[in-house]
């Protein structure tokens, strides 16, 4: 495999490089969006980077140039990149301390809106009280202090519970968080109260659980879940993240015999990887192929997308994953974001009647009211592990970060 990185104005004008000098055959691995930096980055234009591959075997004529279709303009893929990275786990130290200490600032833009709003309604009482006159009766005088405190309370709640509601947390699992909250009163400091929600969301979304190689040779890896969420672009940024940064020996496999377009790109992922690329067609293919891999450390296993509601796809499906119980295996459901709340629901309820599955999240550049990710882990008890936000291999994806999360479901993140 031959990989380069190219550096030009423009995206156009880097995968123009790319094409010309690798051939046609060549394959956008990633498009990064470089920013300028320095006293004078406002002068100066945003550069991108490309990085692109070709298989070696494959004979090409250098000088052909083909035309590229972009995606997406590129305002809306640097919108989509930044916005989707913003949930992934970072691995500098730089980065996990400004979102750790993001709660500390009083959550942005939601502790702001809470003073001014309690700031207005204190001074309103405080003008109502003047213009009343004092009656000289303590016992009334505390139960106006309590009556205060008790509609400040409901303030502060009120508040952070249309956050929470803005970004689609369903108010079952919102009141189910507020229980748990103690002390929600003027004595306590906002930043407090914020601090306390937080912790609670972040301790919802729970321990992360993201892939790991098996004690014992080869672990099977299944990708499930409906048509068109991603499930083989998410297997191929997986497969390359295990054989490029962790030199694991992995194999990439296709059952979903219903749609040839998912072979072709299964297999040109596992060409560019070098890695073995198959097809298989039943239960004893799959087994076979199991113990033809059996030295390897993962073989991924990319499925057809199966109606949650048709019966004989999902026994077929459940066929497949039962044919290798001899061996290790992990199941990822994989689930769009952007589709329907009660679908994902009703999907994941289904699939969870088959086996047990953790939880990918695709297309977080597709919506920004990621309450969904939340409700899901709450709704089904089962563990997250990923989430993706573009086509970019192996770039768009990260392990979920449950302290973003509890940001951006309180408004403190942009």
């Amino acid at each position: 495999m031959n990989i380069k990185k190219y550096k030009a104005t423009t995206e156009n004008e880097a995968i123009l490089m790319a094409k010309e000098e690798l051939g046609p055959e060549a394959i956008v691995l990633n498009i990064k969006t470089i920013k300028p930096k320095g006293l004078f980055k406002l002068f100066k234009k945003s550069s991108v980077e490309l990085t692109a591959a070709v298989d070696e075997n494959i004979i090409t004529n250098p000088k052909t140039k083909t035309e590229i279709n972009k995606a997406d303009s590129d305002k809306k893929r640097e919108e989509a990149v930044e916005f989707g990275k913003g949930f992934a786990k970072d691995s500098s130290d730089k980065e996990d301390q400004k979102a750790q200490s993001a709660i500390e600032e009083k959550i942005n833009i939601l502790s702001k809106l809470l003073e001014q709003q309690m700031t207005a309604t204190e001074k309103t009482e405080e003008k109502n009280t003047a213009l009343s006159g004092s009656t000289g009766d303590e016992g009334k005088a505390d139960i106006n202090n309590e009556e205060k405190v008790a509609s400040s309370s409901n303030k502060i709640v009120g508040l952070i519970k249309a956050k929470l509601i803005e970004n689609e947390v369903s108010e079952k699992n919102i009141d189910s968080i507020l229980e748990e909250v103690n002390n929600i009163d003027e004595k306590q400091p906002l930043d407090n109260v914020l601090a306390n929600i937080y912790q609670k969301i972040v301790l919802k979304l729970g321990e992360i659980k993201p892939l790991k190689a098996g004690e014992n040779k080869p672990k099977i890896v299944f990708f499930v879940g409906n048509t068109g969420v991603g499930k083989t672009t998410t297997m191929a940024k997986l497969a390359s993240k295990y054989k490029l940064e962790d030199k694991m020996n992995v194999a990439m496999v296709s059952v979903d015999t219903y749609r040839i377009a998912a072979i072709d790109q299964m297999k040109t992922y596992a060409g560019i990887l070098n890695v073995p690329g198959e097809v298989v067609y039943t239960p004893e293919e799959m087994k076979n192929l199991v113990e033809k891999y059996k030295d390897y450390d993962l073989i991924f296993v990319d499925t057809a997308g199966r109606s949650h509601k048709n019966e004989e796809q999902k026994n077929d499906l459940n066929s497949i994953i039962e044919s290798v119980e001899d061996y290790e295996k992990e199941i990822y459901l994989v689930l769009s974001v952007a589709t329907k709340y009660k679908d994902l629901l009703n999907i994941a309820e289904t699939y969870g009647e088959l086996f047990d599955y953790k939880l990918i999240f695709t297309k977080l550049d597709e919506t920004k009211e990621i309450g969904t990710i939340l409700n899901l882990k709450l709704d089904t008890g089962k563990d997250l592990s990923y989430v993706t936000w573009g086509q970019n291999v192996p770039d768009d994806i990260g392990v979920v970060n449950p302290q973003i999360i509890a940001k951006k479901l309180l408004g403190g993140a942009d």
